[in-house]
Protein backbone atom coordinates (compact mmCIF):
# COMPACT_ATOMS: atom_id res chain seq x y z
CA UNK A 1 0.00 0.00 0.00
CA UNK A 2 1.00 3.50 -1.51
CA UNK A 3 2.28 5.75 2.12
CA UNK A 4 0.19 9.03 1.66
CA UNK A 5 2.64 11.76 -0.03
CA UNK A 6 3.79 14.35 2.52
CA UNK A 7 3.63 17.95 1.70
CA UNK A 8 5.97 21.14 3.12
CA UNK A 9 4.11 24.66 2.86
CA UNK A 10 6.30 27.64 2.64
CA UNK A 11 5.06 30.90 3.34
CA UNK A 12 7.54 33.47 2.32
CA UNK A 13 4.35 36.02 2.53
CA UNK A 14 1.87 38.07 0.51
CA UNK A 15 -1.43 38.24 0.45
CA UNK A 16 -2.30 34.51 0.26
CA UNK A 17 -1.25 34.35 4.11
CA UNK A 18 -3.25 37.31 5.39
CA UNK A 19 -6.97 36.66 6.68
CA UNK A 20 -9.18 39.86 7.54
CA UNK A 21 -10.45 40.73 11.26
CA UNK A 22 -13.35 41.24 10.49
CA UNK A 23 -14.50 43.08 13.92
CA UNK A 24 -11.19 45.96 12.16
CA UNK A 25 -11.15 44.90 8.33
CA UNK A 26 -7.52 44.74 8.94
CA UNK A 27 -5.66 41.83 7.46
CA UNK A 28 -3.36 39.83 9.33
CA UNK A 29 -1.00 37.22 9.12
CA UNK A 30 -2.43 33.57 9.09
CA UNK A 31 -1.59 30.99 11.16
CA UNK A 32 -0.43 28.10 9.34
CA UNK A 33 -0.60 25.61 12.61
CA UNK A 34 -4.59 26.27 12.04
CA UNK A 35 -4.27 25.39 8.13
CA UNK A 36 -7.00 22.53 8.61
CA UNK A 37 -9.20 24.28 10.88
CA UNK A 38 -9.50 27.21 8.81
CA UNK A 39 -9.32 24.92 5.58
CA UNK A 40 -11.18 21.84 6.35
CA UNK A 41 -11.05 21.02 2.62
CA UNK A 42 -7.48 20.19 3.02
CA UNK A 43 -8.71 17.40 4.99
CA UNK A 44 -10.01 15.60 1.65
CA UNK A 45 -6.44 15.85 0.26
CA UNK A 46 -5.12 11.82 0.21
CA UNK A 47 -1.80 13.81 1.71
CA UNK A 48 0.10 14.54 5.19
CA UNK A 49 0.84 18.35 5.22
CA UNK A 50 3.91 20.39 7.32
CA UNK A 51 4.24 23.89 7.13
CA UNK A 52 7.24 26.72 7.95
CA UNK A 53 7.43 30.04 6.95
CA UNK A 54 10.15 32.35 6.65
CA UNK A 55 11.48 34.19 10.08
CA UNK A 56 9.72 37.61 9.09
CA UNK A 57 7.24 37.41 6.09
CA UNK A 58 7.94 39.96 3.43
CA UNK A 59 5.98 41.13 0.87
CA UNK A 60 7.24 39.83 -2.78
CA UNK A 61 8.31 43.40 -3.32
CA UNK A 62 11.33 42.89 -1.27
CA UNK A 63 12.15 39.55 -1.72
CA UNK A 64 16.01 39.32 -2.77
CA UNK A 65 18.46 36.52 -3.14
CA UNK A 66 18.96 35.99 0.55
CA UNK A 67 15.68 34.71 0.30
CA UNK A 68 15.92 32.79 -2.70
CA UNK A 69 18.93 31.29 -0.94
CA UNK A 70 16.89 30.66 2.10
CA UNK A 71 13.97 29.00 0.20
CA UNK A 72 16.65 27.20 -1.43
CA UNK A 73 18.16 25.63 1.85
CA UNK A 74 14.67 25.04 3.22
CA UNK A 75 14.14 22.81 0.42
CA UNK A 76 17.40 21.44 0.21
CA UNK A 77 17.11 20.58 4.28
CA UNK A 78 14.11 18.63 3.77
CA UNK A 79 14.16 17.28 0.73
CA UNK A 80 14.15 13.41 1.94
CA UNK A 81 11.36 14.16 4.41
CA UNK A 82 9.46 15.20 1.41
CA UNK A 83 7.75 14.51 -1.52
CA UNK A 84 6.54 17.60 -2.78
CA UNK A 85 6.98 21.63 -1.72
CA UNK A 86 4.20 24.15 -2.52
CA UNK A 87 5.69 28.02 -1.87
CA UNK A 88 3.41 30.42 -0.72
CA UNK A 89 4.37 33.79 -2.22
CA UNK A 90 3.30 37.24 -3.16
CA UNK A 91 2.12 37.45 -6.89
CA UNK A 92 4.52 40.74 -7.94
CA UNK A 93 8.00 38.60 -8.15
CA UNK A 94 6.95 35.24 -8.14
CA UNK A 95 8.16 34.61 -11.27
CA UNK A 96 11.49 36.06 -10.82
CA UNK A 97 12.16 33.67 -7.87
CA UNK A 98 10.25 30.66 -9.34
CA UNK A 99 13.08 31.30 -12.10
CA UNK A 100 15.76 31.27 -9.72
CA UNK A 101 14.67 28.98 -7.61
CA UNK A 102 14.83 26.30 -10.64
CA UNK A 103 18.04 27.17 -11.43
CA UNK A 104 19.45 27.14 -8.03
CA UNK A 105 17.58 23.53 -7.24
CA UNK A 106 19.46 21.14 -9.88
CA UNK A 107 18.81 17.98 -11.15
CA UNK A 108 15.24 18.19 -8.94
CA UNK A 109 13.30 14.87 -9.21
CA UNK A 110 10.23 16.54 -6.92
CA UNK A 111 7.88 19.25 -7.27
CA UNK A 112 7.93 22.98 -5.79
CA UNK A 113 5.10 24.52 -7.00
CA UNK A 114 4.81 28.74 -6.19
CA UNK A 115 1.31 30.16 -5.60
CA UNK A 116 -0.35 32.66 -4.33
CA UNK A 117 -3.53 34.78 -4.86
CA UNK A 118 -5.00 37.91 -5.82
CA UNK A 119 -7.40 38.39 -2.56
CA UNK A 120 -6.52 37.38 0.86
CA UNK A 121 -7.68 33.87 2.27
CA UNK A 122 -10.31 34.92 4.58
CA UNK A 123 -11.84 36.97 1.54
CA UNK A 124 -15.60 35.86 0.81
CA UNK A 125 -14.39 35.89 -3.08
CA UNK A 126 -10.66 34.88 -2.31
CA UNK A 127 -8.88 32.94 -5.19
CA UNK A 128 -6.09 31.35 -2.53
CA UNK A 129 -8.29 28.63 -0.79
CA UNK A 130 -8.46 27.58 -4.75
CA UNK A 131 -5.06 28.24 -5.46
CA UNK A 132 -3.50 25.88 -2.34
CA UNK A 133 -5.28 23.17 -2.26
CA UNK A 134 -4.83 22.67 -6.47
CA UNK A 135 -1.09 23.35 -5.68
CA UNK A 136 -0.39 21.06 -2.97
CA UNK A 137 -2.70 18.46 -4.91
CA UNK A 138 -0.56 18.89 -7.46
CA UNK A 139 2.29 18.47 -5.72
CA UNK A 140 1.23 15.47 -4.08
CA UNK A 141 0.66 13.57 -7.58
CA UNK A 142 2.38 10.21 -8.12
CA UNK A 143 2.35 7.69 -10.29
CA UNK A 144 4.58 4.57 -9.87
CA UNK A 145 5.64 5.44 -6.74
CA UNK A 146 7.16 8.34 -8.52
CA UNK A 147 6.44 12.21 -8.38
CA UNK A 148 4.30 13.07 -11.55
CA UNK A 149 6.08 16.81 -11.57
CA UNK A 150 9.57 17.08 -10.93
CA UNK A 151 10.12 20.62 -11.64
CA UNK A 152 9.37 24.23 -10.18
CA UNK A 153 6.21 25.28 -11.19
CA UNK A 154 3.38 27.99 -11.00
CA UNK A 155 -0.07 27.23 -10.41
CA UNK A 156 -2.41 30.24 -10.23
CA UNK A 157 -6.53 30.36 -11.96
CA UNK A 158 -6.58 26.55 -12.97
CA UNK A 159 -3.31 26.74 -14.77
CA UNK A 160 0.19 25.16 -13.86
CA UNK A 161 2.82 26.49 -15.28
CA UNK A 162 6.73 25.68 -16.07
CA UNK A 163 7.76 27.95 -13.51
CA UNK A 164 10.88 29.96 -15.35
CA UNK A 165 8.63 30.57 -18.32
CA UNK A 166 5.76 32.80 -16.68
CA UNK A 167 5.63 36.48 -16.18
CA UNK A 168 3.14 38.38 -14.44
CA UNK A 169 0.30 40.22 -16.93
CA UNK A 170 -2.33 41.38 -14.48
CA UNK A 171 -2.53 43.27 -11.02
CA UNK A 172 -6.10 43.11 -10.88
CA UNK A 173 -7.37 39.98 -12.07
CA UNK A 174 -7.27 36.45 -11.23
CA UNK A 175 -5.91 35.05 -14.25
CA UNK A 176 -2.49 37.59 -13.41
CA UNK A 177 0.01 34.91 -15.20
CA UNK A 178 0.78 34.28 -18.61
CA UNK A 179 3.99 31.47 -19.81
CA UNK A 180 3.45 33.02 -24.03
CA UNK A 181 6.08 30.72 -24.74
CA UNK A 182 5.42 27.16 -23.57
CA UNK A 183 2.04 25.28 -23.20
CA UNK A 184 0.59 24.85 -19.80
CA UNK A 185 1.61 21.83 -18.13
CA UNK A 186 -1.61 20.99 -16.24
CA UNK A 187 -5.02 22.83 -16.32
CA UNK A 188 -7.60 21.94 -13.26
CA UNK A 189 -11.67 22.15 -14.09
CA UNK A 190 -13.97 19.15 -13.49
CA UNK A 191 -10.84 16.80 -13.60
CA UNK A 192 -6.82 17.78 -12.88
CA UNK A 193 -5.45 17.27 -16.70
CA UNK A 194 -1.53 17.07 -17.00
CA UNK A 195 -0.15 17.11 -19.74
CA UNK A 196 2.71 15.02 -19.75
CA UNK A 197 4.57 15.38 -22.71
CA UNK A 198 5.58 18.93 -21.42
CA UNK A 199 6.90 17.64 -18.15
CA UNK A 200 10.27 17.59 -17.23
CA UNK A 201 12.35 14.73 -16.35
CA UNK A 202 15.65 14.42 -14.11
CA UNK A 203 18.63 12.48 -14.71
CA UNK A 204 18.99 9.36 -12.83
CA UNK A 205 22.41 9.73 -13.62
CA UNK A 206 22.96 13.12 -11.41
CA UNK A 207 22.44 14.15 -8.05
CA UNK A 208 20.24 16.57 -6.63
CA UNK A 209 21.96 19.49 -5.76
CA UNK A 210 21.35 22.89 -4.00
CA UNK A 211 23.13 26.36 -5.06
CA UNK A 212 22.93 29.17 -3.64
CA UNK A 213 25.38 31.44 -4.79
CA UNK A 214 23.92 34.07 -7.29
CA UNK A 215 26.32 37.35 -8.48
CA UNK A 216 24.05 40.23 -8.25
CA UNK A 217 26.28 42.37 -10.57
CA UNK A 218 23.09 42.73 -13.61
CA UNK A 219 21.48 45.06 -15.39
CA UNK A 220 18.40 45.34 -17.80
CA UNK A 221 17.97 48.30 -20.32
CA UNK A 222 14.80 48.21 -22.21
CA UNK A 223 15.55 50.09 -25.00
CA UNK A 224 13.26 53.02 -26.29
CA UNK A 225 12.86 55.46 -29.27
CA UNK A 226 14.98 58.33 -28.60
CA UNK A 227 17.61 57.00 -25.66
CA UNK A 228 20.72 59.35 -25.49
CA UNK A 229 23.75 58.07 -25.23
CA UNK A 230 24.97 59.07 -22.01
CA UNK A 231 21.94 56.49 -20.54
CA UNK A 232 23.50 54.01 -21.82
CA UNK A 233 27.44 55.19 -21.14
CA UNK A 234 26.06 55.46 -17.73
CA UNK A 235 25.03 51.97 -17.70
CA UNK A 236 27.53 50.03 -19.12
CA UNK A 237 30.18 51.93 -16.51
CA UNK A 238 28.38 50.78 -13.29
CA UNK A 239 31.04 49.07 -11.15
CA UNK A 240 31.37 46.07 -10.84
CA UNK A 241 28.82 44.70 -13.87
CA UNK A 242 29.49 41.87 -15.30
CA UNK A 243 26.50 41.34 -17.21
CA UNK A 244 23.25 43.01 -18.98
CA UNK A 245 20.08 42.24 -20.69
CA UNK A 246 19.40 44.54 -23.32
CA UNK A 247 15.80 44.18 -23.93
CA UNK A 248 15.08 44.91 -28.03
CA UNK A 249 12.14 45.29 -30.19
CA UNK A 250 10.38 42.74 -32.11
CA UNK A 251 12.68 39.89 -33.19
CA UNK A 252 15.88 41.31 -31.48
CA UNK A 253 16.38 44.50 -33.20
CA UNK A 254 17.82 47.67 -31.78
CA UNK A 255 19.15 50.63 -33.49
CA UNK A 256 21.83 50.99 -35.88
CA UNK A 257 23.61 54.36 -34.97
CA UNK A 258 27.30 53.85 -34.84
CA UNK A 259 27.58 55.10 -31.65
CA UNK A 260 25.31 52.64 -30.19
CA UNK A 261 27.01 49.74 -31.82
CA UNK A 262 30.43 51.26 -30.57
CA UNK A 263 29.48 51.39 -27.05
CA UNK A 264 28.31 47.93 -26.95
CA UNK A 265 31.39 46.19 -28.75
CA UNK A 266 33.56 47.81 -26.43
CA UNK A 267 31.82 46.76 -23.56
CA UNK A 268 31.24 43.21 -24.91
CA UNK A 269 34.84 43.16 -25.92
CA UNK A 270 36.19 44.16 -22.05
CA UNK A 271 34.28 41.25 -20.53
CA UNK A 272 31.03 42.37 -20.57
CA UNK A 273 28.20 39.51 -20.90
CA UNK A 274 25.19 41.46 -22.76
CA UNK A 275 22.06 39.21 -23.63
CA UNK A 276 19.55 40.50 -26.52
CA UNK A 277 16.19 39.27 -25.26
CA UNK A 278 13.33 40.41 -26.93
CA UNK A 279 10.45 43.58 -24.92
CA UNK A 280 7.73 41.17 -27.03
CA UNK A 281 6.02 38.66 -24.82
CA UNK A 282 5.48 35.98 -27.29
CA UNK A 283 7.87 35.27 -29.96
CA UNK A 284 11.71 34.77 -29.99
CA UNK A 285 15.11 37.02 -31.06
CA UNK A 286 16.29 36.17 -34.46
CA UNK A 287 19.55 37.80 -34.70
CA UNK A 288 20.11 38.47 -38.65
CA UNK A 289 16.77 38.15 -39.53
CA UNK A 290 16.85 42.15 -40.36
CA UNK A 291 19.27 44.72 -41.03
CA UNK A 292 18.73 45.93 -37.16
CA UNK A 293 19.71 42.48 -35.39
CA UNK A 294 23.01 41.55 -37.77
CA UNK A 295 25.22 43.67 -36.04
CA UNK A 296 24.42 42.52 -32.68
CA UNK A 297 24.94 39.01 -34.36
CA UNK A 298 28.13 40.08 -35.35
CA UNK A 299 29.51 40.73 -32.23
CA UNK A 300 28.43 37.57 -30.35
CA UNK A 301 25.78 39.26 -27.94
CA UNK A 302 24.01 36.10 -26.30
CA UNK A 303 20.99 35.21 -27.95
CA UNK A 304 18.04 35.26 -25.61
CA UNK A 305 15.86 33.47 -28.25
CA UNK A 306 12.09 33.19 -26.28
CA UNK A 307 13.55 33.36 -22.90
CA UNK A 308 11.29 35.48 -20.35
CA UNK A 309 13.50 38.52 -18.41
CA UNK A 310 12.85 37.03 -15.21
CA UNK A 311 14.29 33.95 -16.62
CA UNK A 312 17.23 35.53 -17.92
CA UNK A 313 18.25 37.65 -15.04
CA UNK A 314 18.32 35.11 -12.95
CA UNK A 315 20.04 32.55 -15.14
CA UNK A 316 23.02 35.38 -15.43
CA UNK A 317 23.05 35.65 -11.96
CA UNK A 318 23.10 31.87 -11.42
CA UNK A 319 25.86 31.38 -13.88
CA UNK A 320 28.13 33.80 -12.52
CA UNK A 321 27.34 33.13 -9.36
CA UNK A 322 28.71 29.30 -10.53
CA UNK A 323 32.00 30.96 -12.06
CA UNK A 324 31.41 29.73 -15.25
CA UNK A 325 34.15 30.53 -17.49
CA UNK A 326 33.93 33.40 -19.93
CA UNK A 327 34.99 31.05 -22.91
CA UNK A 328 31.75 28.55 -22.23
CA UNK A 329 29.66 31.55 -20.97
CA UNK A 330 27.70 32.39 -24.38
CA UNK A 331 27.36 27.98 -25.13
CA UNK A 332 25.86 27.66 -22.04
CA UNK A 333 23.59 30.86 -21.60
CA UNK A 334 22.17 29.59 -25.15
CA UNK A 335 21.98 26.42 -23.67
CA UNK A 336 18.25 25.43 -22.04
CA UNK A 337 19.09 24.40 -18.77
CA UNK A 338 15.44 23.45 -17.03
CA UNK A 339 13.48 24.08 -19.78
CA UNK A 340 13.59 28.05 -19.48
CA UNK A 341 13.81 28.48 -23.45
CA UNK A 342 13.86 26.57 -26.91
Amino acid sequence: MQQKAKILLIYTGGTIGMIKDYRSGALKPFNFNKLIKNIPELGQLDCVIDSVSLDNPIDSSNMNTAHWATLANIIGDRYLGYDGFVVLHGSDTMSYTASALSYMLENLSKPVIFTGSQLPIGDLRTDAKENLITSIQIAALRENDEPVIQEVGLYFEYKLYRGNRTTKINAEHFQAFASPNYPALGESGVHLRINREYLMRKSRLKNFTVHTHMDRNVAIFKLFPGFARPLLKSILSIPGLRALILETYGAGNAPTDDWFLSDLREASASGLHIVNATQCSGGSVQMGAYETSEALGEMQILNGKDITTEAAITKLMYLLGSNVSANSFKTIFETSLRGEMK
